[in-house]
């Protein structure tokens, strides 16, 4: 039987979680009081109760402190209980723009600002994300791709590494992206946008990936950033951050960058992270 506790920053994804783990045979119970966490407990161990596995929705509404939470884990520890926690996160603009797109209050922002609320919130979370089985920084993905997650975690069992790539291509002319940690810029190299038999096309057609990846200096950006990458994560991962948004700008966001993204992505797979690749504007 897997106990999986499912947590984190509200608007993050939690009950999208808690949804895909019921349509995978959970039994799932939201907003579930910290004080009958050890209750929920004591049924898992009754083997007439027919449970099998279990997913419990736990956070700030509850109303109880992080310090009963863990307290309440730790008596569930004690009975002998084996449990997992999913935490899931997101930054603080994303979580923001949620909010407003779907016009509900923070919890802790009943009569104030959204922003104050999160902030009040994470700094709670923060030492209860330091216990997390895994960390799901839900920023950059689709439900469908919330959904392959959970599925790589708890049906297939896959090895999960709590660190998450991004790899997004962009157009200086329309802005650096608010959430990204790393900016390259390679609007040094040659531009196939001056022959106009290649303008109409993007970064992920043959010839412009050709155009691009003939010159010397593209394939030496190309190993050097992965090898400063490569250097970077396991010391990012350290210091304990869980999500990595690399930017890659030219010019209109159509050509080179688009086809550096889609290189560095291929070699970063080879990593044991889960690297998602985003163009942004290879559509203006």
């Amino acid at each position: 039987m897997r106990f999986v506790i499912v947590t984190g920053m509200s608007g993050a994804g939690k009950s999208s979680a808690l949804k895909m783990l019921e349509d995978i045979g959970y039994f799932c119970v939201d907003n579930l009081p910290t004080r009958l966490l050890c209750k929920f407990a004591e049924l898992t161990l009754d083997k007439t109760a027919n449970i099998s596995n279990v997913a419990l929705g736990i956070d700030i509404r509850s109303g109880a402190s992080i310090d009963e939470f863990l307290d309440e884990l730790k008596k569930v520890h004690d009975m002998g209980v084996k449990f997992e926690i999913l935490f899931l996160n997101a930054s603080n603009r994303i979580l923001i723009k949620r909010y407003k797109e779907t016009r509900r209050n923070h919890p802790l922002a009943r009569s104030g600002r959204i922003e104050d609320g999160i902030e009040k919130e994470r700094e709670a979370v923060n030492e209860l994300k330091k216990y997390a089985d895994y960390v799901i920084d839900t920023s950059q993905l689709l439900t469908r791709e919330l959904k392959a997650e959970i599925d790589r975690i708890f049906v297939r069992e896959e090895e999960y590494a709590n660190f998450n790539v991004a790899a997004v291509s962009f157009g200086f002319k329309f802005g650096i992206p608010a959430d990204v940690d790393l900016v390259f810029d390679v609007r040094f190299l040659p531009n196939p946008y001056y022959d106009l038999s290649l303008r109409p096309l993007t970064g992920n057609d043959g010839p412009i990936q050709e155009f691009v990846m003939k010159h010397e200096e593209s394939r030496v950006f190309l190993e050097k950033l992965e090898d400063m990458l490569k250097f970077l994560i396991p010391n990012y991962i350290k210091e304990g951050k869980y999500n990595l948004v690399i930017g890659i700008g030219c010019t209109g966001g159509k050509h080179r960058s688009v086809t550096i993204t889609n290189a560095l992505a291929e070699k970063l797979k080879q990593l044991p992270y889960p690297v998602k690749v985003e163009h942004r504007d290879i559509t203006r």
